[in-house]
């Protein structure tokens, strides 16, 4: 029996976008010297800095892949990616407007009317526009064909009921896109009859109330839709394509570097403490770097892959999956270690903390495995 490839090979040497990446190490150089952030754990979700998303904006690093006619640069995903790996490797605070130009952009190209086009895209770029992710439901799991949320027709528009969860920075954002029934579900056909709304998160019918992490924190967030409204021209894509643009839209948060990046500015303390012998050296260090370096390859593959318009969900499912197991596996490790100082023992207790949420966001590993199997032909 001969399997089908998972992942699609990687074309694009990285000597095609060495000065590129030069470039940003440089910035982010000049931005640590200057004190502008202190690497952390998990920065793209936790860390919200719109100061910080304005200077990736002025050097024209936001809304890379969106076309100068919306006010973009007409860049490629691979140099987006580069891009972003960068920022993710130094631990910098990504997180204001990581969702609009990692998904929402692309969704926008994809699937948003002209109007929608131009009235977003150039506010993205400017890192003046930012989004949540408006898919998860209480007692939904990574079942995204069972949310409950209704979106009903009325004059001019459609009124959402519902609540959606796990929103992080709802709080902070301007809208989010929201995916709701639009006709009841069928049990034989539990994709169809979805739709997806763009909702202003500060229109009457809209709550949102903070959720707190163990540690302290606030990113996350429930959003109660109580009758909230949505013009017609806000609608997004089609009436009933809803699960197709999702999963579409889900290619570009599963397969992206932060699904692997999220705990290497641990890795790199972990490398820096170890050659200096303030802990133990370790065989297991290296193994760590040598699956990174592999989930590199391969996350710059599916890169590729969405830049010729290439399905990508089982690719994206994959590098989501080892991904967040190596996340998880490099807290783990740098965990056993006795911290040394104390900038480690912060590295350390954050990652442990954000630990269990690395396999869950973006849809769970063990629903992700089926995805795999499917694509082998095995389910």
């Amino acid at each position: 029996m001969t399997l089908a490839r998972l992942v699609p090979a990687a074309e694009v040497a990285d000597e095609a976008t060495e000065a590129l990446r030069a470039e940003v190490r440089a910035f982010l150089g000049e931005q640590r010297a200057a004190g502008s952030f202190t690497p952390s754990v998990d920065a793209w979700l936790s860390r919200w800095d719109e100061d910080f998303t304005a200077a990736l904006a002025a050097r024209g690093w936001l809304g890379m892949t969106v076309p100068v006619e919306y006010g973009g640069h007409g860049r490629s995903f691979l140099e987006r990616f580069v891009v972003t790996e960068e920022l993710l490797a130094a631990g910098a605070p990504v997180a204001a407007h990581w969702i609009a130009d990692r998904q929402i952009v692309p969704s926008l190209l994809k699937y948003g009317t002209e109007a929608q086009k131009r009235h977003f895209l150039p506010q993205i770029v400017r890192g003046e526009c930012f989004f949540a992710i408006g898919m998860s439901e209480p007692d939904s799991g990574s079942d995204l064909a069972s949310v409950r949320t209704r979106a009903e027709r009325t004059d001019g528009g459609w009124s959402l009921v519902g609540t959606k969860v796990w929103t992080s920075g709802a709080h902070l954002a301007e809208a989010f896109i929201a995916l709701a029934r639009t006709a009841p579900m069928d049990p034989q056909h539990r994709h169809a009859g979805l739709s997806q709304f763009i909702v202003d998160l500060r229109s009457p019918g809209v709550e949102i109330r903070p959720i707190i992490s163990m540690n302290g924190a606030h990113h996350f967030n429930e959003v109660i839709l109580d009758g909230a409204f949505v013009a017609d021209d806000m609608v997004f894509g089609e009436i009933g394509n809803g699960w197709k643009q999702v999963t579409s839209e889900l290619s570009f948060e599963r397969s992206g570097p932060e699904r692997f990046l999220s705990t290497f500015v641990l890795l790199a303390a972990c490398a820096d403490r170890m050659a200096a012998n303030a802990i133990p050296r370790d065989a297991d260090l290296g193994r760590l770097v040598a699956r990174v370096a592999g989930l590199h390859q391969m996350s710059t593959a599916v890169a590729g892959a969405l830049e010729r318009h290439e399905p990508a969900d089982v690719p994206a499912a994959v590098v989501k999956v080892l991904g967040t197991t190596t996340e998880g596996d490099i807290a783990d490790f740098a965990d056993l270690q006795a911290s040394p100082d104390a900038v480690f023992l912060d590295l350390v207790r954050a990652a442990v903390d954000q630990r269990p949420g690395f396999t869950l966001r973006g849809g769970t590993n063990e629903v992700l495995r089926g995805v795999i199997a499917r694509g082998l032909g095995l389910r």
